[in-house]
């Protein structure tokens, strides 16, 4: 079946101590990374959705615990004349995680079959073939060892409006908003159409798409870091390593 963003509309708030909640899964997911870092094990976090979602919220929390030095955020805007003048994947295989990396994509290559389509950036046939294109590209990573874990974080339209107000009316979060945001909102529908078919042909058996509620930003966290922190688990050993003898060696004659 797939994904009907329309029933990720509740937005309910959390049921339950969220400071503890948050805490409980930070430290898991802290555990998690050593756990990757360990293992020499990488991984692809992947956050679309729409603008003022949450997903800057998101990753902030789900990061908050990790060694910056084995992990990268990258939030991916529109591509640069060099990165035109190429495939539009040729972008993100710089940006893939190496051994021990757990890398997130703040958006990602779904530009290509969401605004890239939508704004005429690409041609129909680019965009149509880009589902198999992604579709191939990630099945790579999974064949490789590093699992795609794909979020996307879906708002009202009456949400969306209400955060913007905010950022306006902030002056701490005006640089949040630009003219991209409101030509955006103007074509919704245009955008519900294009991730109906997105879903539809991007959420396979080895790139599984989890959508969020992200009506109520505390349950959107606890749930986007519940999901995470799962699938992180399902592609690491239980336990770590034995100490290298020789560390152990120079531990045992130093210490």
């Amino acid at each position: 079946m797939t994904i009907n963003l329309s029933e990720y509309e509740s937005g309910a708030p959390f049921d339950g101590d969220y400071s503890d909640a948050l805490e409980d899964l930070q430290q898991r997911l802290a555990r998690l990374q050593a756990g990757y870092i360990a293992h020499r094990r990488r991984a692809v976090i992947v956050l679309e959705g729409w603008d003022a979602a949450g997903k800057g919220g998101i990753i902030k929390r789900m990061a908050a615990e990790w060694d910056p030095r084995w992990y990268q955020v990258w939030p991916i805007g529109a591509p640069t004349a060099e990165e035109k003048a190429r495939h539009f994947l040729w972008r993100f295989w710089a940006k893939l995680p190496g051994r021990g990396e757990i890398n997130i994509f703040d958006r990602s290559w779904y530009g290509r079959v969401l605004v890239e389509r939508v704004e005429g950036f690409a041609s129909e046939a680019e965009w149509r073939r880009g589902f198999d294109e992604i579709n191939e590209f990630e099945a790579q990573q999974k064949d490789d060892g590093t699992p795609v874990i794909k979020l996307f974080v879906h708002t009202t339209q009456q949400e969306q409006d209400e955060r913007f107000r905010d950022r306006l009316e902030e002056p701490w979060k005006r640089w949040k908003l630009g003219p991209d945001d409101f030509r955006n909102r103007a074509r919704r529908a245009d955008y519900l159409e294009s991730m109906a078919e997105m879903f539809r042909l991007t959420d396979t058996r080895w790139a599984p798409w989890k959508a969020i509620d992200g009506n109520d930003k505390k349950a959107a966290r606890i749930a986007a870091l519940s999901y995470v922190a799962d699938e992180l688990e399902k592609h690491v050993p239980d336990g770590f390593p034995e100490v290298d003898p020789e560390v152990a060696k120079l531990a045992g004659r130093e210490l």
